[in-house]
């Protein structure tokens, strides 16, 4: 009988009774669940099913419409050694009441957790870790620079102990076996007994001191049935060393002619394991570097108003509403509003935007940005972790712990690999010892041991998650925030790549690009009437013309008699003129005549403008185009994109005219005009029935539902709360260059993991018959343990030095655009 257990679950938006017997039905229909109950009123469901259910529950309320409320927690995860030890401890943590989805980060040493709300403690997760044989403890609130550099310090020491005594005993060994002349020469001054006496010595300390690690760590996990990287090294030492401890103390138990020592085989075992695990560990430190660069943005003291006066306090006692100096050159300490002075911040290291920004009161600034040349206050408005580099450093460290989908393989091989490898290294000692020439005993030694090292799965199970790391790391170092560490693949796979209009393509702030007057008017006046009438309204257009007469220096005088026309335009009485603005519909109403204008006004229409009249007392006097200009670098943004052989669509509320005179400048492949927002939605799902995968760039609350949808919601930092929490990625600055440096950097890390991968299979594949013997027939020679210690140590380096590549990963822009952007449309909502 299937054991089974109680639970509840946390249920959104159910708004009768009928939603909640619609949830209990989903979740009754899953496989293994022997009862469900769920309370409209309180918004749970009790539930009775078995282990493990828990995921295929959330799946269902997640089809039925309902969906569970989960939490993330995050542990700290230490003494992991491999692949193997990460997929143990995902296991433990899986099989615990409530845990969703467990994804255990070897290369981060961390764990991300996905629970049902309040079915499980941090406490309790953590003790399901450790338990499994590897210390965990729930991670800190706030992000900490240090980290897997830490683990290199500790490693090299233990590297030079071993090397320091391992060194004697290859030197006698293997120095004598190379050299014959220094063969004689120890026999004759010390023997052969006293020189595998030293050897026995100084190989027994080795295992045991700077070794111990293997033995404490490996034989446990053996001995309950779940072997792993330790356990291979340390059957692998132990039998060489247990084999030649036998030859030297009681070498009647060994058959003739096998009497020979390995002492130096399982020495220079562990120390080469040894340094590669050092080299690994200072790589990994470098892969987390991007992070610890971030974290250390932030100073560790703020100078803040108190009793009339500055004072220098830790930065953890900041509060919101306390007001702060910023001195020129210094960093901003927490994110806040300019209350007095302006200056410009380099905000270079956040938004990956070069050019500092001009700050003035009433401004935003960023914590960990740099003040520039002028002395700044301002109030403190988000501290700890509320700031905005805070939040990065969290989302990035939440998306390095994601499983990719194509981890799921290398998952699978671990998860069985370490008791084949022990299989195999059996069948090959058997094999040695039945088919084997003399002294078989000792060639099977030999091949059965370098089969236990070469096999390590280190390289397998550090292929993607140190290649997340460094790329998501490179990627926020760039002003691209991978909110979801999957969206690297899925980025990779996309086919065609959707636009929002208005503040995505374009600068979403329309401007006055076009003034034509009549001969006998003057640019000047006419546009100093002109936005005297506007200057009441709050209309984009009106601001627009108001900027523009700003701009210029002109004075407005005061308008009267102001009246809106609907859907035509306005009237007003400014300066003892009456001014008349407004469509073509409206003038030919009024029965002022166009002719003169009608050719300019066609042309600002082919443009995908809107043209505006003005007339003056009764006679047509001009004409004003308004446009929003499209952004500066979005030509060489969306040229990239095609370089790499993305289609561009459009989706846009905007009219048809103007839409596709965009499209037409821009090169944009496809275009959806006139689409309502609740319709972009629809739009993005039939863009990837006719294309694939899609990913949707957008800035505003009404493109909420389409970065949802989307395979890859793609989210412009400037636009709204909306937007940036339903997008998987968010481009901290409104460059678009970054949507071509987020696929750029997309492709380059799936590439990278592909290489660590067939880098990892291959090596085992091709090197454990090479360590059993297969080439013995035709080269007369067997893998010294010794080089296969080697080798495995270098396969891991390997792979994580490849990874490292990816922090030299450029933006995907090999061009700029170095000319004003054209105007190509009309202030238009979407």
């Amino acid at each position: 009988m299937t054991q089974t257990r109680p639970f509840r679950i946390e249920i959104d938006d159910m708004s009768c009774a009928g939603c909640a017997g619609r949830a209990e039905r989903a979740i009754s229909s899953v496989p293994g669940v022997s009862q469900a109950q769920v309370n409209f009123a309180t918004r749970v469901a009790e539930v009775t099913a078995a282990p493990g259910t828990e995921p295929a529950i959330v799946a269902a309320l997640d089809r039925a419409g309902y969906p569970a409320r989960t939490d993330m927690v995050t542990l700290e995860v230490s003494e992991m050694t491999c692949a193997s030890c990460a997929s143990r401890v995902e296991k433990a943590l899986a099989t615990r009441p409530g845990v969703v989805d467990a994804a255990v980060n070897f290369a981060a040493g961390t764990a991300t957790v996905q629970i049902l709300t309040g079915a499980a403690t941090p406490q309790d997760l953590a003790r399901a870790g450790t338990d499994a044989g590897y210390p965990t403890v729930p991670a800190d609130d706030t992000p900490r620079p240090d980290g897997p550099a830490d683990e290199a310090t500790p490693a090299l020491r233990r590297t030079l102990i071993a090397g320091a005594l391992t060194l004697p005993v290859f030197i006698v060994e293997m120095g004598g076996h190379l050299v014959p002349a220094f063969h004689h020469f120890v026999h004759q001054t010390i023997g052969q007994q006293t020189s595998w006496l030293l050897q026995f010595v100084l190989a027994t300390i080795v295992l045991l001191w700077p070794g111990r690690e293997f033995f404490l760590k490996g034989v446990p996990a053996l001995l309950r049935g779940a072997p792993e990287m330790n356990s291979l090294v340390a059957l692998g030492a132990s039998a060489a060393w247990a084999f030649s401890t036998v030859a030297l103390f009681a070498p009647s138990l060994l058959p003739d002619g096998t009497r020979a020592v390995y002492f130096e085989a399982a020495a220079v075992i562990v120390t080469l394991i040894l340094l590669g695990r050092w080299l690994e560990a200072r790589a990994r430190g470098q892969a987390g570097a991007a992070i610890r660069k971030l974290v250390g943005l932030q100073p560790k003291t703020a100078r803040v108003e108190r009793n009339g006066g500055y004072e220098d306090i830790p930065l953890e006692t900041v509060q919101p509403g306390d007001i702060l100096l910023v001195r020129p050159g210094e960093k901003i300490a927490v994110d806040g509003e300019v209350t007095k002075g302006t200056s410009y911040i380099d905000e270079s290291m956040i938004s990956g935007e070069p050019v500092p920004v001009a700050k003035s009161p009433g401004d935003r600034v960023i914590g960990g940005t740099v003040n520039g040349d002028s002395a700044l206050t301002f109030r403190a408005t988000h501290v700890g972790r509320d700031t905005m580099l805070s939040q990065i450093v969290a989302e990035v460290q939440r998306a390095q712990g994601t499983r990719l989908p194509i981890q799921s393989l290398a998952d699978r091989v671990v998860a069985v690999f370490v008791p084949v490898v022990i299989a195999i290294a059996v069948l090959t000692v058997l094999m040695w010892l039945a088919v084997g020439p003399s002294p078989a005993l000792g060639l099977a030694l030999v091949a059965g041991v370098s089969v236990l090292i070469i096999a390590c799965p280190c390289a397998m199970g550090l292929a993607t998650p140190t290649s997340i790391m460094v790329g998501t790391g490179r990627a926020a170092e760039l002003g691209v925030l991978f909110r979801k560490g999957d969206a690297l693949q899925r980025l990779d796979e996309a086919r065609v790549v959707a636009f929002d209009k208005t503040g995505t393509l374009t600068e979403g702030r329309p401007r006055l690009t076009r003034l034509e007057t009549v001969a006998g008017q003057d640019e000047n006046t006419v546009l100093r009437l002109v936005a005297a009438a506007e200057a009441q309204s709050e209309h984009p257009i009106a601001r627009a013309i108001t900027e523009a007469a700003s701009e210029r220096g002109l004075t407005l005088p005061q308008a009267t008699e102001m009246r809106a026309i609907g859907g035509h335009g306005l009237s007003a009485r400014v300066d003892g003129h009456d001014l008349l603005i407004g469509t073509a519909r409206l003038m030919e109403r009024e029965g002022i005549a166009l002719d003169t204008l009608n050719e300019t006004a066609e042309d600002i229409s082919n443009n995908g403008q809107s043209p505006v009249f003005i007339a003056l007392d009764g006679r047509l006097a001009g004409l004003i185009a308004v446009a929003d200009r499209v952004k500066p670098t979005t030509r060489a943004a969306l040229d990239a994109l095609r370089r790499d052989g993305l289609q561009i669509a459009m989706i846009t509320g905007d009219t048809p005219a103007t839409a596709h005179a965009i499209a037409a400048d821009l090169g944009i492949d496809h275009v959806e005009a006139g689409v309502l927002p609740a319709d972009k939605r629809r739009t993005v799902q039939a863009l990837r029935d006719t294309h694939g995968a899609v990913a949707f760039v957008g800035d505003g609350t009404n493109d909420a539902p389409a970065l949802a949808e989307a395979d890859i919601g793609i989210a412009v930092g400037t636009g709204t709360d909306v937007a940036i929490e339903s997008a998987d990625v968010v481009l901290m600055s409104g460059d678009l260059t970054g949507v071509a440096t987020a696929r750029h950097l997309s492709h380059r890390t799936m590439r990278n993991i592909r290489q660590n991968l067939f880098w990892a299979f291959a090596y085992n594949a091709a090197l454990i018959p090479v360590a059993a013997g297969v080439l013995y027939p035709l080269t007369g020679t067997l893998l010294s343990p010794m080089l296969a210690a080697g080798a495995m140590a270098l396969s891991s380096v390997f792979v994580v030095t490849n990874a490292l590549r990816l922090r030299r990963v450029g933006r995907g822009v090999t061009e700029q655009a170095t000319k004003p952007a054209p105007v190509l449309h009309p202030a238009a909502a979407e």
